[in-house]
This record gives structure tokens, C-alpha cells and sequence, in this order.
């Protein structure tokens, strides 16, 4: 019988431990890592808010979906898209996900002003939506002095 051979491929097949890399991540950067995934969580929650809406989960009869103005119809469509895609990117912490949060909180902060009549939504959630703008503004740019230029 042959015995195999023991070669430094081996070593490539071992588990990858968290604290073997030599880079590290600061402190910044992991905030703003712990505030994109509750934003991911939020995105998510808003994502089935709205597919809530167009399935009609929870609705009064006279509230369905059908029953709404063609405007109502294709915002909460187009919300009930992009905050579930947004809310995966956000997860991973990928750039995509940032920027499709970024499209989305853009977005209903101007259907908000600029249309109020298509949500009826309160003061609230206009500056709750901004001010999430404004905390992940924030912590990228902290994030960013941090990094080694």
C-alpha cells in the first residue's frame, strides 16, 4: 500500500479562523456594519409592510388594494420591491445594498413632500427616514477617516 502524500495543499482545506487575517476592522466600521443590518431588519419589515398591502393581509375590505389610486398602487409595488432587495444588500454589508437603501429612503422622503396625497403619511416617518439618512451618513464618512489611506 502507498501512503499519501503530505503536501502544504492540506493546509489550504482548514477552517478559516476570524482572528487569523491581519487586517482589522475599526471600530467605526463596525458600527456603521451593526447599523446597516438593523436598517436591513427595518427594510424588511417595511418590505412585507407593503406586500401586506398588496396581498391584503390585515386590510379592511374597503381598504384593498384595488381600491386604491393608480399612484398608491404602483408606489407601494415599487416600496414593497426595493425595500425587501434593499434589506438582503444591507445584510451582507455589500455597496449595492447601501445604494439601493440609499434609492429607496431617497425615494419615499420625495413622495413624501412632494406627493403626500399618494401615502397620507405623517411628519413621522418623513423625519425618521431622514434621520437614518442622515446617522448612516454619519458613520460612513467615520468609517472612511479610519480606513489607511
Amino acid at each position: 500500500m502507498m501512503e499519501p502524500l503530505a503536501t502544504d495543499d492540506v493546509r489550504g482545506l482548514e477552517p478559516v479562523h476570524e482572528h487569523d487575517s491581519d487586517t482589522s476592522v475599526g471600530a467605526w466600521t463596525r458600527r456603521l456594519v451593526l447599523f446597516l443590518r438593523v436598517m436591513a431588519g427595518v427594510s424588511m419589515l417595511k418590505g412585507l409592510y407593503h406586500w401586506a398591502q398588496v396581498c391584503g393581509v390585515g386590510v379592511e375590505p374597503s381598504q384593498q388594494f384595488e381600491y386604491h389610486s393608480i399612484a398608491w398602487q404602483t408606489a407601494t409595488v415599487f416600496f414593497a420591491v426595493l425595500d425587501l432587495v434593499a434589506a438582503v444588500g444591507l445584510w451582507l454589508a455589500a455597496a449595492w445594498g447601501a445604494v439601493i437603501w440609499l434609492a429607496s429612503v431617497a425615494t419615499m422622503l420625495a413622495v413624501q413632500i412632494f406627493f403626500p396625497q399618494v401615502f397620507d403619511a405623517g411628519v413621522l416617518t418623513g423625519l425618521f427616514q431622514g434621520s437614518m439618512l442622515a446617522v448612516y451618513l454619519w458613520l460612513a464618512l467615520k468609517s472612511a477617516q479610519e480606513q489607511p489611506a
